[in-house]
């Protein structure tokens, strides 16, 4: 029977317990934020990814959210530019992974574990993450919420990556067509949950509805939104933390409402793989 995610998946879509605070990553030579818990030792950490054309800004609640329970969140505000150079975001990534496991946070109260470091990302910052944890073997994790296609391709990198990983992408259509993560998580080498969200987009995930309403797109996806914060939130704090009450966030063919789970066969499908080259008996879709 596969797990089920709705319990804790509605407690980690809200705030978590503990109280943020927020600094700059410049003083590291880095333009950037650092999003973290109050106080702690040895804690977890990430690096995240902004999206094409975005600012650190449209990220605040969700920066805001991971910190709150107990995730350091370091964010570099680079390649925000029109025709950003994606090797070079992948490397801004990993050196603000450095600064946070390199230096006491706060007023020294704050400290991370080089053992306990992950990178994430939103769109291209989805794409630029999975670059980013290539020959690295500091980053135990990845997660990727609606990624892009970025160059060097992420799709051909993920063939090379053992870690854990968890792909969230969209049961509808992409306005943009900007990227394929069904193709990111079937290439993935290790083990990998992909999820999609119910009427979730990556357009929608970012906090500024400036551009979906010149698109006249709607509203934000503000139930969406949390739930791919919750589902981000426990795959962290299980790869990361080993919190074994949230290991379900990352079995592949975990349910819960208004989500999906794809594997084998029927995740084949959405990646675009050729019928021919798919097998039945390893056809699964689990949702809820």
């Amino acid at each position: 029977m596969s797990a089920n995610l709705n319990k804790h998946l509605s407690t980690l879509s809200k705030r978590g317990p503990h109280r943020v605070l927020t600094g700059d990553l410049s003083y590291a030579g880095l333009e950037g934020k650092v999003y973290a818990p109050a106080e702690g030792n040895n804690l977890p950490a990430v690096a995240f990814g902004h999206d094409w054309m975005k600012k650190i800004k449209n990220y605040h609640g969700t920066l805001r959210h991971l910190a709150s329970w107990g995730i350091v969140v370091v964010v570099p505000e680079t390649q925000t530019g029109l025709i950003p150079d994606h090797r070079s975001f992948a490397a801004d990534l990993e050196t603000a992974l450095q600064i946070a496991a390199g230096v006491k946070l706060g007023q020294g109260n704050i400290t991370v574990s080089p053992a306990k470091l992950g990178v994430i990302g939103h769109g291209m910052g989805g794409g630029a993450a999975v670059l980013a944890a290539v020959q690295n073997p500091k980053v135990k994790t990845v997660a990727a919420i609606y990624p892009a296609k970025v160059s060097p391709s992420a799709e051909a990198a993920a063939k090379t990556l053992s870690i854990p990983s968890l792909i969230i992408g969209s049961q509808d259509t992409d306005v943009f067509n900007a990227g394929n993560p069904a193709k990111l998580a079937y290439n993935w080498k290790g083990e990998v949950a992909y999820r999609e969200i119910d009427k979730g987009t990556q357009l929608g995930f970012s906090e500024d509805n400036l551009l979906r309403n010149l698109l006249g797109l709607g509203k934000g996806e503000n139930r969406q939104t949390e739930m791919a914060r919750g589902l981000v939130t426990g795959f962290l704090l299980h790869q990361l933390e080993d919190e074994g009450k949230y290991s379900a966030f990352s079995d592949p063919e975990a349910t819960a409402k208004k989500l999906s789970s794809l594997t084998g066969d029927q995740l084949a499908l959405e990646a675009g793989v050729p019928k021919e080259h798919l097998h039945a008996n390893t056809s699964h879709k689990v949702t809820s």
